[in-house]
Parts: C-alpha cells; structure tokens; sequence
C-alpha cells in the first residue's frame, strides 16, 4: 500500500478499497493488527508526557528554593548539621508537593481525554466489532450510526439518510448531509460530502464508510499539530511570584551584607561569628514555607473546584480565574440546557402552551392557563402521534436520566408525545428522507387498518403541500389562501420570539403499494406547527445576577440565529436597551478599530463561527480585559489558547479543544465557570493572607539583628532558634490560612485589574513596612529592657524568642480577613487554624518545659514574669494589625 494520501473524496468506490487493499466486508483482525504497527495508534494529539523525574527537579527552579539550598549548604559547611537537615527537609516536601500535584493534574488530563469518545464499530473478519477508537487502522470499515462520534477519517460507500454534525471541525451549526458519489478533486474539505470526519458526530441516519487516515494524517490531527507548538502562557501569580522571590534574594542580601559589616568592624565579630549571622539572616528571611503554601493553597482549589464539575489543568490558572473580567460564553448546551423543548404547539383553533424543559417528559398542555388532557383531543393527538412516529430519534431513561441520540428537533418531538402519553409506535412502511433541498421528511405507517403519512418539515413548504387543515378536535376543514397566511403570520410571530418551528400533517393514503416518493406529499391535511427552543439552564440567571454584582461582563456567542440568541439572552436578563446583538456577517463588516470601540457593548454575537471568537478575544484583551472563553471545537482552539483562561467543554468538546484549554467543564456548564471564578477569588484572597502573614513577621525577623547590631546588643537569637520559629510558625499556620472560608461579600468587590500588583502601595507600606518595623520595635525594646534588668542574656533571648512566637501566632489569627475585625468572624469556620495555633503554641511550651529540648535550641526555663512580658507583647502586637486593618479599609 501506498503512504502518499490519494484524494479519497475524488475517487470511486471499487478504487479506494482496491487502494486499501480492503474490502466492504473490513479487514481480518490479523491484517488489522499488522496494520497498527504500520501506522501507529489513532491518537488526534498524542500526550506530551514529561518524565516524572523532570517534573520533580523542575520544583527546584524557584529562587526562593535555590536560596533555602545555598543556606543548607553554608549551614552544614559550619557544622551545624541540624539546620542543614531542617533545610534540605523542608525544600525536598515543598518540591514532593509540587511534583504530586503536578503529576495528578497530568494523570487527570489523560483520564478526561479517554472519556471523550474511546469507541468504535468497525468490521472485522466480516463481522461487528466495537473496538478501541485508538485501535482503527486505514481500511477498516466504520459502521456508522446516529449518536456516534467518528473515529478516523473515512470514505463513506453507503449512506442512509445519513447526516453529519461537523461544526467541531468546520464551525457550521447544520448539519451536513452525506452521499456516496464521487466529487471533483478540487472540493473544499468543508463540501466533501461523501466523506466522514474524525471527531464529527453521525446526528442522523446511518451508514459505513471505509477509514482512509488516522491519528495525526486526519483533518483534525493536522490542525492539532499546528497548535501543539503555541506558547504556554504566563499568569499573573506566577509573574509576581517570581518576582518577588528575585526581590527577596536581593533584599536579604543587601541586610546581610549591612549587618556584616557592622557586626565586623563595630562589634569587632569574628569571621565566623559573622557566617553564622548572614545563615541566621537567610534563614529568617526566606519565608521557606511560601513554596509549600501557594503549591498547596492552590492544589487545594483545584480539588474543590473538581468536586464542582471545574477540571483545571494548569494550578496556577486557578488565580486567573479570580481576575477574570470578562466571559465570552457559548450559548448552546453552556447557558442552554442544550435539550431542544417544545414550548408552543399552534393549532387552527387553539394555541396550546407546553410546560417543563429538556428531555424528561414531564410537563402540562394549558390552553389559556388552563391545563388540558391532550389525548382527548383527536386533532391534537394525530399531531403527537405523528411526531413520535415521524421520527428516527430514540430517547430512553438511563438511572433516573432521560438521554436521547439523534437530531435535537426530534427527541423534541418525541419527549413532547411522552409528556401528553402518547407513546403508539406504528409499523413504518416506507420514508422519503429528509434533505436540506426539500426541507421536509415523510413517513408511510399502518393505522388501525390504513395506511397514514406523516409529514414533517418547514411550515412555509408544509403549507404550499396542504389542501385542508385539522381542527384541535380533529375536525378537517379547507385550507382556504387567507387560512395560508393565517398559517405563515403565526409562523413569523413565533420566530420572532426565538422559537425554531416546525410544521406537521398527514394524509390517508388508498391503495396496496408500500413504497412511497415525493409524489405522495401532496393534498395534505395540514395538523399544525409546534415550536421550540433550546431552554436556558435554570441555574445559569442567577449566575449572571452574580456577574453583574461582581463586575464580570459576559458576552453570549452562537452560531444559532440572532432572533434566537436575543431571546435566550432576554430571558436570562442578559441584555438592556444600550446593548447590542450582531450577527457573525456584521463583525466580518467590522474593522478592528471599530470592534474595539463597541466590543463591550456587545452583548450577543449570533451566526458566529469559532474563527470570529480570536478578534473578539483580542478586542476585549487590548480594552484590558481578563477573558474567559469557551469552546469545543477545533476551530475554537486558537481563542482558547489567546484568551486568559480557555474553557473547554468536557462533554462535547474535542481533543484539541481540551489540549488547548486551561479549564475544562465536565458538565459544560455556565454556572461552573461563575463557582470556579468564587474559588479564585476565595484562592487568591488567601494568597494573599498568608504572604502578608509570611512576610510580615520575616522581615521583622530580618530586622530584629540588624536593629540589635545598630543599637550594640547580642544577637537575638540563634540560627537554629530562628529556624525553629520558622517551623512551629511558618508553613502549618500559612498552610491553615489558605483553607480560610471565603468571606460572603468577596465575590462582589470589582475583580482585580489586569496588570494590577500582587498588593496596593498602601497594603505594601502597612504589611511589609510599618507592621514589621513595630514587630521589630516591639521586640528590640523588650531585648533591652531585659538585659537592661540585669537578666542573663540567655534568658532575655528566650523571652525575645518565645514573645516572637507568640505574637507570630497571634498575627496569623489575626490575617484571618484583610478587610474585617477577625474578632467578629466565627473561630470554628476555620477549624485547623484554630488546632494549629493551640498545637504550635504547646510545641512552645514543650521546648521551655523540656530540658533536653531547651538544650538543643540554647535556651533556659522561662519565669512567669517573662511568660507575662511575652504575652503582652502579643496582646500589642494584635492590636496594632488591627488598627493596621481598619486603615487600610477606609
């Protein structure tokens, strides 16, 4: 066989399988297994897996972790070995932290991919067999049916009424009817209509088709590879992370260097005096917790947000999300239930409203607000039983869910009869199937001894077909040219609200024969039109009033029509009278320039195509916006990748779709997107708290020996000592702070501007400047005022030590809200606070109460007095973060 791909669509039947070297009765599974090996698994965009190893050495990048080693190293270089080994144990979690978390969202990814759509039926030896869509190798022969997801790019040779949705591939909402006749070479692939695409979906009809490429030869592994190669972004978090570690490395070493030199030619410190110092001040300096935490605070997000249908494949996405301004959202199936639902039933004499949404046939008939029995009316019930039968889709309850395969419109129209429980399938006799040229379908059935057509179609050509029309009771009366337009007035009017309509009659049909064409679809007893609408997700309204109140701007994009865009958007609140709806020809009209000046005022883009979605991306981005996209097509993949934080659907989206997304939806639904940007928020407001919390009390730390060098008294405390407050303060407090509650009004605070810093010059000036520099006061003062009482000076450093342990404790308490009075919030909300406060500060007491202990951190049993001088300095200390608060909030 040849490896040079033919053009398959330009060629006959006989002559593609005679270049296969296959047949219509598919492979044998010996020549199938040979074949795998030829070509390879059919994978559309094959993992780029990082070896485990690569992912674990990759934790020790940070700056902040670079140092923590350089301290171990100067530390052990010393002989102090147990500072060295605290070090290195604390750098080696951090990275084990990071590795796993990094690891499980790779794993996580891979399990998604396989839930897509891992099946698929081909011949084998002559017979059906559902194999592993990663197993189907050119020359199978695919047997295509209605629900099924196309695994490999393939010839169709037969086709019954067979119809293809190829929007994940194309853009285009219709789909595409398919034929077996050979085309020009010429043919765009979007027009090679007698073939099958991998990652389309088979709506309707059935047929087989003979697989011509796999893997990365498809349509669709070709666009993938294209974006395979496209840069992985940066976010906000990341970039002021990473430099504030590169701040930190800087700062230390200046403070170092200060003290150094102060300590050697003021205090007249030895060389090593002096390296003990600068290990005591790097130690103090390096929040060695902060790695852990943020790792930490946002594995955990990402957990939560799982547990809320949210599946976020890059952890630092999570605080993007917090940021995002505004959404661009799909309609169908995102803010729609993606359940086509009959609303409306108009009959000559009545006009019956249709309650309940979706698939699940439950719902009243009220004529007037009045509820109706709907069998009881014969008109009425012809109707129904004529789009039951008139019908190809199937629609079945699955563990209390109803699930239908098939056209939307149809299980429409099946889960319409089930409601009123008219569920008579008759004997179908014969068809004339449906094509986009005819715009209608027609059923021949047997009814109680004659036989009845069905026919469905487009109200404006089941009107020019029919001679007379059925009352709701039944009764036939002419079908007069002012009844016509009766018919067609009432037809515009329920478009005009965004309803898909669709018109139903039938016609006794006298004779033996069984076969029936186009000839039969005339004289027809015109029933009625029955009016639909994809109904919007009832969670999904409430989730826009909170993007309103959070700030948030949210678009809706369709490829639907405009007509029913607007009214979706209407019924949801999305839209007032300043707002504007275009359609996907009005934007193409559009200059950039122009799109900029109106892309917030835009609220509904209709008949869109997913290449559209990347200048609407960028106008929002140059108008400084975050953007949330969504989407689940191929074509969708190059927004998803421009925008801040892609979204891609987890139910229906394609593989390239999820590859090039930051945030997958496994329910594909709106209201997710709005619980993931809550926990962003939640996840970056306590972010921010423990850095706050870290960096306050270590530049203290820092500040403390540089102050008591200044002023000409001890050190303050030892490496190890200050390596000890580290551990008992550190990380298990910052890591309990990131599990904080988000506080009820947090969502509704503007989003964080694009740009923006980590923290405001005031926050910057109040956390990191004066709250350290009264720490370090406070602190000083105390050291004094004990040596100045003529306490031993390792009794004043134990009472130094002990009160900055405390106060550290009490100043994490009191981080709980950077807004509000921790007193006022409720202590149980945040449970392992509360125990790692208590567990820290019983450490504490141990280390005073346990010889051994104090002997291995140099210090001495502590008297009541000092406990109390300790407290009070804590006591102070809160106080002033709190009085810090309140400043900051007004």
């Amino acid at each position: 066989m040849s490896h040079k791909q033919p053009p398959w669509h330009a060629l006959g039947i006989d002559e593609v399988f005679q270049t296969l070297e296959s047949s219509p009765e598919g492979l044998s599974s010996v020549e199938a297994g040979e074949r795998l090996k030829t070509y390879g698994y059919n994978v559309v965009v094959e993992e780029k897996r990082t070896h485990p190893l690569i992912i674990f050495l990759n934790q020790f990048k940070n700056p902040l972790v670079l140092l923590l080693i350089f301290a171990s190293i100067l530390s052990f270089s010393i002989g102090e070995a147990f500072d060295s080994i605290i070090i290195i144990v604390l750098v080696i979690l951090s990275a084990i932290i990071g590795f796993y978390q990094e690891y499980r969202a790779e794993r996580a990814l891979e399990a998604i991919k396989k839930m897509a759509s891992p099946r698929a039926l081909v011949l084998r030896d002559g017979k059906p067999v559902m194999i592993d869509a990663s197993e189907v190798v050119p020359g199978d022969v695919l047997i295509l049916q209605s629900g099924d997801k196309v695994a490999a790019d393939a010839r169709i040779f037969e086709a019954v009424s067979l119809r293809m949705d190829e929007s994940p591939l194309t853009g285009e909402s219709a789909p595409v009817e398919k034929s077996t006749e050979k085309l020009p070479e010429d043919t765009e692939v979007a027009d090679r209509v007698n073939m099958a695409f991998a990652g389309t979906v088979v709506v309707y009809g059935k047929g087989k088709a003979v697989v011509v490429a796999t893997g990365k030869n498809t349509v669709l592994g070709k666009i993938a590879s294209a974006i395979e190669s496209a840069e992985e972004k940066t976010t906000p978090l990341e970039k002021e992370l990473s430099g504030l570690s590169r701040w930190l490395l800087v700062l230390m070493i200046g403070v170092a260097f200060v003290v150094s030199l102060t300590g050697f030619f003021i205090r007249g410190y030895s060389v090593l005096d002096i390296i003990i110092w600068t290990i005591s001040l790097a130690v103090a300096a390096v929040p060695e917790a902060l790695p852990v935490v943020v790792t930490s605070s946002l594995a955990i997000g990402v957990y939560k947000m799982a547990k809320r249908n949210a599946i976020v494949r890059r952890l630092p996405a999570v605080e993007t999300l917090g940021s995002t301004t505004y959404i661009c959202s799909d309609k169908t199936g995102t803010m729609t239930k993606g359940e086509m639902t009959v609303t409306k039933i108009w009959m000559r004499d009545a006009t019956i409203d249709v309650t309940g949404s979706g698939y699940a046939p439950k719902g009243e008939f009220r004529i007037n607000t009045q509820v109706i029995d709907p069998k009881r009316y014969e008109g009425l019930r012809l109707l129904l039983l004529a789009g039951l039968n008139n019908n190809d889709s199937e629609l079945q309850e699955v563990n209390g869910e109803w699930i239908g395969q098939g056209d939307g419109t149809e299980i429409a129209l099946k889960t319409l009869a089930y409601k009123a429980g008219v569920k008579e399938v008759l004997p179908r006799l014969s068809e004339v199937p449906f094509s986009s040229e005819r715009k209608r379908m027609s059923t021949l059935h047997s009814l109680n001894g004659k036989k009845i057509l069905f026919v469905k179609g487009a109200p404006d050509i089941i009107v020019t077909l029919s001679t007379q029309i059925a009352t709701i009771n039944g009764e036939v009366q002419p079908l007069t040219e002012e009844t016509k337009r009766e018919i067609l007035k009432a037809n515009d009017e329920l478009a005009s609200q965004g309803l898909r309509n669709l018109a139903l009659a039938y016609r006794y049909l006298e004779g033996d024969e069984e076969e029936i064409g186009e000839d039969a679809e005339k004289n027809l007893v015109f029933l009625g039109i029955v009016s639909m609408i994809d109904p919007p997700r009832p969670e999904v309204k409430e989730a826009l009033e909170t993007c309103q109140q959070a700030g948030i701007n949210v678009a809706m994009i369709t490829g639907d029509h405009l007509l029913t865009a607007v009214a979706v958007a209407r019924q949801l609140g999305m839209m007032s009278k300043e707002d504007i709806a275009i359609t996907g020809r009005d934007l193409e009209k559009m200059t950039d320039e122009e799109l900029y000046n109106k892309v917030e005022k835009i609220r509904v883009y209709a008949r869109v195509s997913p290449e559209h979605k990347l200048r609407i991306v960028n106008a929002l981005k140059k108008r400084g916006h975050i953007v949330a996209m969504t989407g689940d097509g191929v074509n969708d993949a190059p927004a998803l990748k421009a925008a801040d934080i892609g979204v891609a659907m987890g139910k229906t989206g394609t593989e390239v779709a999820k590859e090039a997304s930051d945030l997958i939806l496994a329910d594909d639904n709106f209201a997710t997107i709005v619980e993931a940007i809550k926990l962003g928020r939640e996840i970056f407001e306590n972010i921010k708290k423990f850095i706050v919390y870290l960096l306050s009390a270590n530049f203290a730390e820092l500040l403390l020996p540089l102050s008591t060098a200044v002023l000409g008294l001890p050190l303050p405390f030892t490496a190890t000592q200050i390596l000890w407050v580290n551990l008992v303060t550190d990380g298990p407090p910052a890591l309990a702070l990131s599990l904080e509650k988000g506080e009820k009004d947090l969502i509704f605070r503007p989003p964080r501007k694009p740009g923006e810093p980590l923290f405001s010059k005031k926050e910057i000036i109040v956390y990191f400047v004066v709250v350290p520099v009264l720490l370090t006061l406070l602190l000083t003062g105390s050291f004094h005022i004990l040596l100045a009482r003529g306490e031993p000076e390792i009794e004043a450093r134990t009472t130094v030590f002990t009160s900055l342990i405390i106060t550290e404790l009490a100043m994490a308490y009191a981080l709980r809200s950077l807004h509000k009075p921790s007193l006022k919030l409720n202590p149980l909300d945040n449970k392992w606070l509360a125990l790692i406060l208590i567990l820290s500060l019983l450490l504490q007491l141990a280390v005073l109460s346990i010889p051994q202990l104090a002997n291995l951190l140099g210090i001495s049993p502590i008297t009541t007095y000092d406990l109390a001088h300790a407290t009070i300095v804590s006591v102070t200390m809160f106080i002033l973060v709190e009085i810090a608060k309140k400043f900051l909030n007004h």
